[in-house]
C-alpha cells in the first residue's frame, strides 16, 4: 500500500506548520490547495484543529494496519513524528510492542501528580479489507457525499486520530494537567492471542501504563437513528468473548457403504439443537441502568416491555419481544453461536472428523467452567468433543464514579447539550478488558457518533459521517480537560 505524505504538526505557541524539510511543504500546500479548489470544502470552512484532526486520519486511514500484510509499526511511528515535532522528549514518545510489524504507541503528557495518571485508549490495527469486496478502495481516505470512507474510520483510527490531535492541540496551548495523561495507541487488537499490544504492555512494559482510570476511545460515544440523536453511551462492561472446538471422530470408510453413525450428521444434529437454545436471561447493574434509561427513549411496545422486565417479577414475555432484537438479545443473556464448519476429506469417503468452531460471548459475572457444562447438555452428545481454543478472559465491570460521570457529562455538553447519558454492556471484545484485570477502571467513551440503522464496523464500505467525526475531534479534547482539570 502506499505510504501517505507526512502531515507536519504544530509549533508550540505559534500557528504555523513545520515540515521535515521545505520540499515536503510545498507538497503539502500544493495538495492541500488542490482539496480545496476541489469544492468539497471551501477555505476557511475547518479550524486549524479540524484541519490537524483531518489530516492525522487520513495519513491513518492510507496505513494498511491489518494483521495479514500491514504494519501498525509504521502507524506508530507517523504520529510518534508528530509529537516529536511539537516538542516532546523522546523518554515519553515511545514505541514498543510484541513484534516488529506490531508495536504500539505510548506518550506521556506530563502534568502535575496531584492526581494519578488517567490512560486514553484507542487501537491502531483493523481486520482485512479486500478491493475487490469493497466501492472504494479501503485504504484510501475517501471522502463523498458527507462521510468519510476507509477501512479504520469507525474502528477505530477515529478514535487514535482523536485522541492525537487533542494532545497535540493541548500542548500547543500549554495545557498544564492535574495529572500525567498517558496515549496507549495499541496493536493487536483485532488479531488477539500473541499480537495483542495492550496485554503485552501491561505484562512488559507496565511501567509506562501505571495508572488510576482508562478511557477507551473504541467503545461507546453517541447513538443515532434516523438521524435523531438518542443518548451518550458510556461502557462500562463487556461480554467475555470464548471460542469453542466441537470436533466428532469417525472410522470413515467409502460412500458407497454409508452407515449411521456419520461425523457429521452427529456434529449438525447437536448444532440444531444449540441453535434452539437460549440461556437464561440475567440482567446486571450495568444493564438494569440501560434498560430503565432506554425505556424513556423507546416508544410503543418496545418501551413497555423495557419497563416490564424491571419490574419484580418481570414479565417473560417481554423478554421473549426483545429478544427478537439482535442488540437487545445480546444485552440480555450469554450467547453461543456457530460460525465456521469443516468436515470430511473427499466427495467418496465417509467422513474421519467434523468440526465446528462456536462462539460465546458470557455475561461478565459468567462463568465459563458453567458454560462448557451448559454446551455438553445442550448439544447432548457425548461423541461431540468440546475444546476451548483460547482461555477465557473475564472483564469485570466498572463501576460509574461521580468523577468520571461529572467529566463526560461537562464534556458532552459542549458538544451535544442534553443528550441524556446512558450506562452500556459491551457484547463485543476491546482491549479494555487488560485493563480492567489490572484493576484499571476502564470506560468505553468515543467521541464519534454510531448511527444504528448503519453499522459498518468490519464490513464493506466502512464509514464515518464527517460532521460525527469533528464532533468526535472536540468532544475528546473536551473530556482531555475535564478529566485532567489545568493548574492555573
Amino acid at each position: 500500500m502506499r505510504t501517505p505524505a507526512t502531515k507536519p504538526t504544530l509549533i508550540q505557541g505559534h500557528g504555523h506548520f513545520r515540515g521535515q524539510n521545505y520540499e515536503n511543504m510545498k507538497v503539502i500546500a500544493l495538495c492541500f490547495l488542490a482539496w480545496l479548489a476541489s469544492g468539497r470544502i471551501r477555505a476557511g470552512e475547518l479550524t486549524q484543529y479540524q484541519q490537524l484532526g483531518r489530516e492525522i486520519y487520513k495519513q491513518l486511514i492510507e496505513t494498511d494496519t491489518t494483521h495479514l500484510t500491514g504494519d501498525t509499526t509504521r502507524a506508530a511511528e507517523l504520529l510518534a513524528r508528530h509529537f516529536r515535532n511539537a516538542g516532546f522528549s523522546e523518554a515519553d514518545v515511545q514505541v514498543v510492542g510484541p513484534a516488529p510489524r506490531n508495536r504500539n504507541l505510548v506518550i506521556r503528557y506530563r502534568g502535575e501528580s496531584i492526581q494519578p495518571p488517567v490512560i486514553l485508549l484507542a487501537h491502531l490495527d483493523v481486520v482485512e479489507a479486500k478491493r475487490e469486496d469493497w466501492s472504494f478502495d479501503p485504504f484510501k481516505f475517501t471522502e463523498r457525499d458527507g462521510f468519510f470512507y476507509g477501512r479504520g474510520t469507525s474502528d477505530d483510527k477515529d478514535g487514535a486520530a482523536a485522541w492525537t490531535a487533542a494532545l497535540l492541540r493541548l500542548h500547543q496551548e500549554k495545557f498544564k494537567p492535574n495529572r500525567d495523561v498517558i496515549l496507549a495507541l495499541t496493536a493487536g487488537e483485532e488479531a488477539g492471542a500473541d499480537y495483542d499490544g495492550a496485554e503485552w504492555l501491561l505484562t512488559n512494559r507496565h511501567d509506562l501504563v501505571k495508572a488510576e482510570l482508562c478511557l477507551n476511545a473504541d467503545a461507546g460515544g453517541p447513538l443515532i437513528r434516523r438521524g435523531k440523536y438518542l443518548t451518550y453511551s458510556v461502557q462500562a462492561a463487556e461480554k467475555v468473548y470464548q471460542s469453542f472446538r466441537l470436533e466428532v471422530k469417525g472410522p470413515g470408510g467409502h460412500s458407497s457403504l454409508p452407515t449411521r453413525d456419520n461425523p457429521i450428521y452427529h456434529l449438525a444434529a447437536g448444532l440444531v439443537r444449540l441453535s434452539q437454545f437460549e440461556f437464561p436471561v440475567r440482567l446486571n447493574e450495568i444493564t438494569r441502568g440501560y434498560f430503565e434509561k432506554m425505556s424513556a427513549i423507546e416508544t410503543g411496545q418496545t418501551a413497555v416491555d423495557m419497563q416490564a422486565i424491571l419490574k419484580t417479577p418481570p414479565d417473560p414475555r417481554a423478554f421473549k419481544r426483545l429478544s427478537d432484537s439482535p442488540v437487545y438479545n445480546a444485552t440480555l443473556r450469554t450467547t453461543a453461536v456457530a460460525t465456521m464448519l469443516n468436515a470430511g476429506h473427499a466427495d467418496n469417503a465417509l467422513p474421519q472428523t467434523a468440526r465446528a468452531t462456536v462462539n460465546c460471548r458470557l455475561l461478565p459475572d459468567e462463568s465459563p467452567t458453567e458454560l462448557v457444562k451448559t454446551l455438553h447438555h445442550v448439544l447432548a452428545d457425548d461423541q461431540i468433543f468440546i475444546t476451548p481454543l483460547e482461555p477465557a478472559k473475564p472483564s469485570p465491570a466498572s463501576r460509574l464514579t461521580p468523577e468520571i460521570m461529572r467529566a463526560i457529562d461537562q464534556a458532552k455538553e459542549t458538544v451535544w447539550p442534553g443528550l441524556p447519558v446512558l450506562p452500556i454492556m459491551e457484547a463485543g471484545a476491546t482491549d479494555g478488558l487488560f485493563f480492567r484485570n489490572q484493576g484499571i477502571p476502564t470506560y468505553g467513551i468515543s467521541g464519534t457518533a454510531g448511527d444504528l440503522d448503519d453499522i459498518r464496523a468490519h464490513g464493506k464500505d466502512e464509514r464515518v459521517a464527517t460532521k460525527d467525526f469533528y464532533d468526535g475531534l472536540e468532544f475528546e479534547y473536551q473530556l482531555i480537560k475535564a478529566i485532567a482539570g489545568e493548574i492555573k
